[in-house]
C-alpha cells in the first residue's frame, strides 16, 4: 500500500466510526451495534471531521500521486463536499421525519437479511442497535423542527408516521430469528435481553408514530419542495457538476421527451393492426400510442406471480448475454423477492446489494407488491404498469446486466475509495443505458411491442427528470405531474400517483436515471469516434443517433470490452468516469 492508500484508510476509519450505519452498508462491521450520534453534538463532530480532512487532503502533493490516485483524491474530496452540503445546507434530519425511518430501517435490515457473520454475532449487533432505538428516537424528537429556515414537511411527517410500522416489523423479525435459533447457547443467553429491548424499541417507535401523526403533521405546514436555490445546490452535489442548473437540466429533458414520443408514434403506427385488429387507427398521436400500449399492458402476470416471472426472465436474459457475447456474467448470490415493508413507499422494483467489503454476500432484487389498501381498479392499474414486457425490462435494469451485475463488478476490483463511494448517477445511469444496449444487441428483437414498452420505460426516466425539477422549483401540482405521466408518458394512474409522492419525498434522485444514462452515451460516442479514428475510418462513420443508441458496428470499437471497462472502476461520478476512460 502507498502512503496515499494509508491516508484513505485512515479517513474511512474515522468516517465509519462517525456513521456506523454507512459502515454496515459498506461491509465494515466494527460498529454494527451502534447508531450515529444525531444530536447537535454529533452534528458538530461531523462538521469538525469535514473541516479537518478538507485541510489534510488539501495539503496532499498531487504531483507525487499516480493518475489513479489523483482520481481517488478527487473522489474523496467530492464525498467530503457532499457531506458538508448535507450537514450545513440541507440538514434534512431537521425537517424530514422520513429520514429517521430510513435511518433506523436501514440500520437494522442488513443485520437480519445478510449472512456476513454467524447468526449469534449478527443478533448481538442487532440487540445493541435495538437497545439504542429509544435514545435515537429521543434525538429525533429533539432535532425535528429545529431547522432555522425550513419548517417540518407535512407530507414527510404523514408518510413517516405510516411507515414506522415497517421498522417495528424488523424488530419483531430479530426476536423471531432469535427464538427460532434458541437451541444455540449464545442466542438463548441473549434472548431475554433482546425481548425486553424489542418491547421498549417498539413502544418508542409506536410513540413516535403517534407523535408524528397526532401532534406534528396536523400542526406544521412545511413544503416537501426544496425551492430553486436549494434544489439547484443539491443538483450540483448529485451530479458533481458545479455548472449544473435546474433550468439547463429541464431543457435537456424536454428536448429528449419530444424525440422519444416521436419514436413511440412511429412504432405504434407499425404495430397497431397486430394489437388492435379491425380497429381504425386514431389520428391523434397520443391516442394511437396509448391504445397500442393498453393492448400490450393487458398481458401481465397475476399479483402473486410478479416475483416468479422475474426469476424465470433472469434465466433467459443470462442465456442471451452468453450466446451473444454481450458482457461477462458473475455468479454472486442473488435473491428475487418482495420489497421489505419499510421500503414500500418506492413502487416497482429495486436492488439492494451487499457492501463492497462483504464480498460473496447475497443481493436482493425486490419487487413491490400491490398495496393492501388499493381497490380492484388500482390493483389492476398497477399490474398493467408491471406488465410482462415491462417486467422483462425491469429484470435487465435491476439485475443483469443492470444494477446487480454492475455492483458485483464494482465490489471486485479497483481501489478501496472507488469501491466504498458509489455514485447514484452512475448506478442509475448504467441501468437505463444497458437496457438500451441489450435491445440494440437483439434481445427481444422479434417483438416490436417490447421496443415500444422500452421507449415508454425510457420516457419514464426522462419524465422523472421533468417532474423532479418542476415540482421542486416551479410549483408543479400533483394534478399536473400526474397528467404529464399519464397523458404525456402513457403511465398507469397508480404508478403516477406513487411517483408523484416519491418525487415529493425525495429530490434530485429522479434526475439520475436520465442524466446518468445520457452521460454513459456521451462517453460511448466519444469512445466510438476515437476507435474509428484510430482504425483509419474517420470519426464521421459514427452516425448521430435518431434518439439514443442504435449505433451500427464501428471500426475498431469492441462493444463488450467497452461495457466491461465502464463497470471495472467502481461506480464513480460520471465526470470522473470520463477521465478514467478517456483521459
Amino acid at each position: 500500500m502507498s502512503a496515499f492508500d494509508d491516508l484513505v484508510s485512515a479517513f474511512l476509519d474515522e468516517l465509519f466510526a462517525l456513521q456506523p450505519e454507512f459502515a454496515t452498508a459498506v461491509g465494515d462491521h466494527r460498529y454494527d451495534d451502534q447508531w450515529s450520534d444525531m444530536s447537535e453534538n454529533g452534528h458538530t463532530a461531523r462538521v469538525a471531521f469535514i473541516e479537518r480532512w478538507e485541510g489534510t487532503l488539501g495539503r496532499v502533493d498531487t504531483a507525487a500521486l499516480t493518475p489513479d490516485e489523483r482520481i481517488d483524491l478527487d473522489l474523496v474530496r467530492g464525498e467530503l463536499a457532499s457531506l458538508r452540503f448535507s450537514e450545513t445546507e440541507l440538514r434534512e434530519e431537521a425537517w424530514s421525519p422520513l429520514l429517521w425511518v430510513y435511518l433506523v430501517g436501514g440500520g437494522l435490515h442488513p443485520l437480519l437479511s445478510r449472512e456476513f457473520a454467524p447468526l449469534p454475532v449478527r443478533l448481538a449487533s442487532a440487540l445493541g442497535r435495538i437497545e439504542g432505538i429509544p435514545r435515537l428516537l429521543a434525538q429525533a424528537r429533539a432535532v425535528i423542527g429545529t431547522h432555522p429556515q425550513r419548517p417540518v414537511a407535512t407530507l414527510h411527517a404523514e408518510v413517516a408516521a405510516q411507515r414506522i410500522g415497517g421498522v417495528s416489523s424488523l424488530v419483531r423479525d430479530a426476536v423471531a430469528a432469535a427464538e427460532a435459533a434458541a437451541t444455540d447457547h449464545d442466542v438463548a443467553e441473549m434472548l431475554p435481553q433482546l425481548q425486553v429491548a424489542a418491547d421498549e424499541a417498539i413502544e418508542a417507535l409506536e410513540a413516535l408514530a403517534k407523535h408524528l401523526a397526532d401532534e406534528v403533521a396536523p400542526n406544521v405546514s412545511g413544503p416537501s419542495e426544496l425551492g430553486e436555490p436549494l434544489f439547484s445546490a443539491k443538483l450540483r452535489d448529485t451530479l458533481r457538476d458545479p455548472d449544473a442548473t435546474a433550468a439547463g437540466v429541464l431543457a435537456r429533458a424536454e428536448t429528449e421527451y419530444t424525440a422519444v414520443r416521436g419514436e413511440m408514434v412511429r412504432i405504434a403506427r407499425e404495430i397497431w393492426p397486430a394489437w388492435r385488429p379491425g380497429e381504425p387507427m386514431p389520428d391523434d398521436e397520443g391516442a394511437l400510442v396509448r391504445g397500442t400500449l393498453d393492448a400490450i399492458a393487458a398481458d401481465h402476470p397475476t399479483a402473486d406471480a410478479l416475483v416468479g416471472f422475474c426469476r424465470d426472465e433472469l434465466e433467459r436474459i443470462e442465456a442471451f448475454c452468453l450466446e451473444e457475447d454481450v458482457i461477462g456474467l458473475v455468479d454472486d448470490p442473488l435473491e428475487i423477492d418482495w420489497t421489505p415493508e419499510f421500503l414500500r413507499s418506492f413502487g416497482g422494483a429495486m436492488l439492494d446489494s451487499p457492501g463492497p467489503l462483504d464480498l460473496g454476500e447475497k443481493t436482493f432484487f425486490s419487487v413491490t407488491p400491490v398495496r393492501d389498501e388499493w381497490d380492484a381498479e388500482e390493483r389492476e392499474s398497477y399490474l398493467r404498469e408491471m406488465n410482462s414486457r415491462q417486467l422483462r425490462l425491469l429484470t435487465i435494469h435491476e439485475a443483469v446486466p443492470g444494477h446487480y451485475l454492475q455492483l458485483a463488478r464494482a465490489n471486485r476490483g479497483s481501489s478501496l475509495a472507488r469501491r466504498v463511494f458509489r455514485s447514484g448517477l452512475f448506478a442509475e445511469g448504467w441501468a437505463v443505458y444497458i437496457t438500451q444496449v441489450m435491445l440494440d444487441r437483439g434481445y427481444g428483437g422479434d417483438d416490436p411491442a417490447l421496443w415500444l414498452v422500452h421507449w415508454k420505460f425510457y420516457l419514464r426516466a426522462v419524465v422523472n427528470t421533468i417532474i423532479d425539477v418542476r415540482i421542486h422549483t416551479m410549483g408543479m401540482t400533483s394534478e399536473e405531474a400526474i397528467a404529464l405521466m399519464v397523458d404525456g408518458a402513457f403511465q398507469e394512474r397508480a404508478e403516477a400517483l406513487a411517483k408523484d409522492e416519491r418525487a415529493r419525498l425525495t429530490s434530485t434522485q429522479l434526475v439520475t436515471y436520465f442524466l446518468g444514462s445520457a452521460g454513459m452515451w456521451e462517453i460511448e460516442d466519444a469512445a466510438r469516434r476515437r476507435a474509428a479514428a484510430a482504425a483509419g475510418a474517420g470519426e464521421d462513420v459514427v452516425p448521430v443517433p435518431r434518439v439514443v443508441g442504435g449505433y451500427p458496428s464501428t471500426p475498431g470499437f469492441d462493444e463488450r470490452a467497452h461495457l466491461e471497462a465502464v463497470i471495472a472502476h467502481g461506480a464513480p461520478p460520471i465526470p470522473l468516469l470520463r477521465r478514467i476512460l478517456l483521459g
